[in-house]
């Protein structure tokens, strides 16, 4: 299948209304809005960083629906979803592909305690692709069914499979992805404070929770790398890595709100079971982001 991802490809936070917690449609409009005048190359629902854990199938598709009509066919529209059977992701992709504009499916391997082997993951997305028939982008993020390269140069074997994100936090599989690639898989970096390094290395663009914080700078990072200006690249990437550190904790959904919101945005608080932050956890969600130079800037609505 055909469709090309490169560059800075967020993973937006999904907006909630403060204590209803339903989805705030407004606010997920204003997100998108502000996300593309800042350039970036596509937008990703419904992952992580959007809790998509949490959503269910209409709200999935109320999320793709209203990022379709934002994006206007400017930037690749791709969809999060984090299911735990091949049933109820073919149930998700479905209903998503009756979207009109949704560019692709990212699809984590199976995320509950166990470990389907090499095959059991080879046969879930080949069903998958087989049955919803849009380019899938693995998000190779769970820890205890992590996809090796090796792996997942076989999985590219498979029509819609088209680019995988590589997550975790782990630069070396990232570099022996790369190195073994050749031309296989769109290989998109999920490393957030590594992502100078992994662009230099090969990456062909990054899906990475901090993107949606640090738009900005993330955008002018690849801008930068692109050109090779090094002293620019670099110093970008000392601003960006502070806000990685102080957002990567595990209630990372109510960390990232909080510093999108820092920046001027509203996006409402995660969902329960994730607890508000603390003042001292917001402080130093803040101090990152006046080290970073983006404390309160505007949001562009």
């Amino acid at each position: 299948m055909s469709l090309h991802l490169i560059g800075i490809i967020p993973p937006l936070v999904t907006p909630f209304v403060p204590g209803s917690q339903d989805l705030d449609e407004d606010a997920l409009r204003a997100e998108i809005r502000y996300l593309l005048q800042t350039g970036v190359h596509g937008l990703t629902l419904c992952g992580s960083t959007g809790e998509g854990q949490t959503l269910s199938v209409e709200e999935s598709v109320r999320c793709a629906e209203i990022a379709v009509e934002e994006a206007r066919g400017c930037v690749p529209v791709v969809v999060g979803i984090i299911r735990d059977s091949t049933r109820e992701v073919i149930h998700y992709g479905r209903a998503l592909r009756g979207v009109r504009g949704v560019d692709a499916l990212q699809i984590t391997p199976v995320h509950y305690l166990f470990n389907p082997g090499p095959e059991g993951t080879y046969a879930y997305y080949k069903e998958i692709g087989e049955a919803v028939g849009l380019p899938i982008v693995i998000y190779n993020v769970v820890p205890w069914n992590t996809v090796s390269p090796e792996t997942l140069l076989r999985l590219s074997e498979i029509p819609e499979v088209i680019a995988v994100k590589q997550s975790g936090g782990d630069i070396h599989k990232l570099a022996e992805l790369l190195r073994s690639n050749r031309g296989r898989l769109q290989v998109l970096s999920a490393v957030d404070d590594l992502l100078y390094p992994s662009f230099m290395l090969g990456a062909v663009g990054a899906i990475a929770a901090v993107l949606t914080i640090v738009p900005d700078l993330a955008v002018a990072l690849w801008d930068a790398c692109q050109r090779g200006d090094h002293a620019t690249a670099r110093s970008l990437h000392e601003r960006i890595v502070p806000v990685w550190t102080a957002v990567n904790h595990p209630d990372m959904s109510s960390r990232s709100k909080a510093a999108v919101e820092l920046r001027g945005r509203k996006v409402g608080p995660a969902r329960a079971p994730l607890l508000p932050l603390s003042e001292e956890v917001r402080r130093e969600i803040a101090d990152a982001l006046e080290q970073a130079g983006v404390l309160q800037a505007a949001a562009v609505g």
